[in-house]
């Protein structure tokens, strides 16, 4: 069973900005996804992701908050996010919370063992150790 705890209010304003950078920046077919990372010393870093009309070329949002944050010189990561923005084409009107894809999960473990991850959870928002929720997605990726 996965280990998750609930999101203070902190959390909820990291979500806002995600949802805040993607809303503001969205571009059909370019960007869908926004992401917030928290570093230790409270400073909020968002991005959207990028990506491209040929082939599989695509930076995830969380690489992109990630890399501005390491750029601004914040190396300590305490929590990240990442929203999605509906299409036109879809009956959605909200942005929502989705989980980290197979490299961002290793990418945000690499970074921070410590940092938590923001997630949709048994119809809740909950945040869970990046480091437990990659490896336990392994762990249950090889018993499938």
């Amino acid at each position: 069973m996965l280990n998750v705890r609930s999101l203070e209010n902190e959390d909820y304003e990291l979500v806002k900005e995600a949802e805040k950078v993607i809303e503001h920046n969205y571009r059909y077919g370019r960007h869908h996804i926004g992401a917030a990372v928290r570093s230790k010393s409270g400073r909020i870093f968002s991005a959207v992701h990028v990506e491209a009309n040929v082939g599989r070329i695509a930076v995830c949002g969380e690489a992109m908050a990630i890399g501005k944050s390491i750029s601004e010189g914040e190396h300590e990561f305490e929590t990240i996010v990442a929203v999605a923005h509906p299409h036109p084409h879809e009956d959605i009107e909200q942005c929502w919370v989705v989980s980290p894809c197979g490299m961002c999960r290793e990418l945000i473990s690499d970074y921070g063992k410590d940092t938590d991850v923001i997630i949709m959870y048994n119809g809740e928002l909950v945040k869970c150790n990046a480091w437990s929720c990659y490896r336990k997605s392994i762990l249950v990726m090889s018993y499938k």
